[in-house]
């Protein structure tokens, strides 16, 4: 009683720690994937992850997978633990394929966010402990609008629309903020870009993410290392290959830094 704040603050009053690196044990720390963007483009929806993991000022890895397919018509991007967020999508993948085989039909759109929400609910005890916080971005077309769609979520399942765009992960603050001016000032809307237009620009976002966040991944021409960047349609999920990158990062985007 007495306590004053939002919810996070009470958290912390209670003595919960929450951040993007949490401890375990003696002096082990989580690995943690950032950084994650999606937006609208003129066909659908572009969804782009670093491959970077870290543990605390460590790297881990420089070639994870963070844009993760669901199914035809939707993929999840994570932040946050891997391991949690990766066991997510496994059973997000089952649970849609066992109600398309056993309804003879796709699950809606809608029953698809419910899912998402409901898995991030129940992960809710491990996220506060600081052993599996995750903060997805999920894209999907639904099939019975006509549209491509995106949603993000907090560590306890709460769901919002991003209308244009959405972020997460530790270098989100930078790419929001790019996204922002673009969307508002640039020379045309995010929503209008043609596909390569949108793969330059989630190429330098990401390049700009890098620059200013130590835990997001740069682009590694050398390793061939490129984002995973995956396009959202009506006719699917297509997962847009290094070569096609590789050619558009050194015309667009490697003589502008």
């Amino acid at each position: 009683m007495g306590m004053q704040g939002d919810f996070l603050q009470l958290l912390k009053e209670q003595g919960y720690t929450l951040g993007a690196t949490t401890a375990i044990g003696s002096g082990h720390a989580l690995t943690n994937a950032t950084t994650i963007l999606a937006f609208k483009y003129r066909d659908g929806v572009l969804v782009a992850g670093d491959r970077r993991a870290t543990a605390g000022n460590m790297v881990m890895y420089d070639r994870t997978d963070k844009v993760l397919e669901i199914d035809r018509h939707s993929v999840m991007a994570i932040a946050g633990v891997p391991a949690t967020a990766y066991e997510m999508v496994r059973v997000l993948e089952h649970s849609f394929k066992y109600y398309r085989r056993t309804q003879l039909q796709e699950l809606s759109f809608d029953g698809k966010l419910r899912a998402v929400s409901k898995l991030l609910k129940d992960n809710v005890p491990a996220a506060l402990a600081g052993t599996g916080a995750v903060v997805p971005v999920f894209a999907g077309y639904d099939m019975e609008q006509g549209s491509a769609k995106i949603y993000f979520y907090d560590i306890l399942g709460a769901e919002f629309e991003g209308v244009e765009y959405a972020v997460s992960g530790s270098g989100s603050p930078t790419i929001r903020g790019i996204l922002h001016y673009l969307n508002t000032w640039g020379e045309q809307p995010l929503s209008v870009l043609s596909e390569e237009q949108a793969m330059v620009q989630a190429l330098r976002l990401l390049t700009s993410a890098a620059e200013f966040d130590s835990a997001t991944g740069g682009i590694n021409r050398e390793a061939s290392l490129y984002p995973v960047i995956k396009l959202v349609t009506g006719a699917g999920v297509q997962t847009v290959p290094d070569a096609t990158l590789k050619p558009l990062y050194e015309s667009q985007v490697v003589r502008y830094v």
